[in-house]
């Protein structure tokens, strides 16, 4: 801990400890908007790979892949990152390669990840790899799995998993519960790596990063640069702060966070917003989140259930809603969206586009304009849009969910600045194909 700490020091940075979370990370200096609080490359990482698509193991870039000749699972781009990888790899590659085919099919980038993390433990302790105050296995060790929250059919699986990894690695004295344990702190304190547009591309584990708590109202944010996990400031951070970032989507209302955080991290938040919850500025954002519109559509006003349980009362207007009606047109737009998902998997992409337009005009008669669901719609349509290069209509539905970001995002919320970017590209490219047809004439 002490070389930890030192390493933090000169990056204006500290480990404490709270008694109601445990570690964390709080500032020695001053830290600004947009200002990098701290980064770390993963201790281990993984690509998405699947079926239907492959990444290269070194940069997770998906274009002019070649497969491992030796294991048949691993991709690479090019030599440079086969040789980048080539210490733990060769290792991984010699288990991987005495597996039989049907068995191969089970490594999921769950499994890999694992059994990277022992030999990257092993190639540390061999001094093969060299370890740092901020890239070692004890920081590992430190990190919470929270086995004794996890119910049994859970920790059949992390036993089951736990077994695969130990026949991949053949190791006589290696620790099933550990590996299990293991796969629990994983799942507790993994993060998913994005690209510049926030798209998913693979999984890593940061172990100084984990440090960092959770708040639905965050004064940092995580995001990544190629296989780098950043931590930057969004807000003004003074000396002492402790560093906060968010560890769900924070678009939705109290109840539904806190549902999300103790499914998956186990514990009930106490951030500046959630313990607002049950009180009348909570109850309204909620409502107006993932609430019903006033039935007068002229009225914005946001609707609550009567005393008599028996429909929502406007809290604007008075107007009542009966639930009979809510009812019915929710019904008709889950019987929609099983239709649009039929489209979609037929790869009827203008009919899936036509259906959520339909899906669009049942939300705008039911859910509030700021509702989470409608703008989930829209950024649907935004993206099939944009795979028919249908710019203009594109554009006008990314100006529709841009309202909605600013509403659940902070200011400098890198989501918030994506759809800022994203809108910018559709008017550039809107712009592009009208040139292209007055040149045409």
């Amino acid at each position: 801990m002490e070389e930890l700490q030192s390493a933090l020091r000169d990056r204006g940075l500290a480990v404490s400890y709270v008694p109601e979370k445990g570690r964390c990370l709080v500032t020695t200096n001053d830290f600004y908007p947009g200002e990098v609080i701290i980064s770390q490359e993963p201790y281990v990482c993984v690509p998405n790979n699947s079926a239907t698509e492959s990444r290269c193991d070194g940069c997770f870039a998906s274009g002019n892949l070649k497969k491992c000749s030796a294991c048949q699972v691993v991709w690479y781009c090019g030599s440079t990152c086969q040789k980048s990888e080539w210490k733990l790899h060769r290792l991984e590659c010699d288990a991987l390669s005495k597996l039989d085919k049907d068995r191969q099919k089970s490594v999921t980038p769950s499994i890999r990840l694992m059994v990277k993390l022992y030999l990257r433990r092993k190639l540390q302790s061999e001094k093969t790899i060299s370890a740092t105050a901020t890239d070692n296995y004890n920081l590992v060790e430190e990190l919470v799995s929270h086995m004794k929250d996890i119910d049994e059919k859970q920790l059949v699986l992390y036993a089951q998993m736990a077994n695969l990894v130990s026949l991949i690695l053949q190791w006589p004295d290696i620790n099933i519960k550990e590996i299990a344990e293991n796969f629990s702190k994983l799942a507790c304190n993994a993060h998913t790596i994005c690209d510049s547009e926030l798209r998913p591309l693979g999984t890593g584990l940061y172990p100084v990063v984990s440090i960092i708590n959770h708040s639905c109202l965050p004064n940092a944010v995580l995001v990544f640069e190629g296989r780098l996990a950043v931590v930057r400031a969004l807000q003004h951070m003074p000396k002492g702060a402790e560093v906060l970032i968010s560890y769900i989507e924070t678009a939705g209302s109290t109840m539904t966070r806190q549902k999300s955080l103790r499914q998956q991290y186990f514990f009930t938040c106490a951030c500046p917003r959630c313990i607002k919850m049950g009180q009348q500025d909570d109850i309204r954002e909620s409502a107006i989140l993932e609430g019903y519109r006033c039935k007068d559509n002229i009225c914005n006003g946001f609707l609550l259930r009567d005393s008599n349980d028996k429909g929502f009362v406007c809290q604007e207007c008075g107007l009542i809603r009966s639930k009979e009606e809510v009812k019915k047109i929710a019904a008709e737009i889950r019987e929609t969206s099983d239709k649009a998902s039929k489209s979609l998997s037929s790869g009827n992409l203008k009919e899936c586009i036509s259906m959520h337009k339909m899906i669009e005009k049942l939300q705008q008669k039911l859910f509030h304009p700021f509702s989470i669901s409608l703008m989930q719609t829209r950024e649907k349509l935004l993206k099939m849009l944009m795979e028919l290069n249908d710019w203009r209509a594109a554009l006008s539905y990314c100006k529709l969910t841009i309202p909605v970001y600013q509403r659940v995002y902070q200011e400098f919320h890198p989501l918030l600045g994506l759809q800022y970017y994203t809108s910018g590209k559709l008017e550039w490219l809107g712009c592009l194909g009208t040139r292209r047809m007055l040149s045409n004439h």
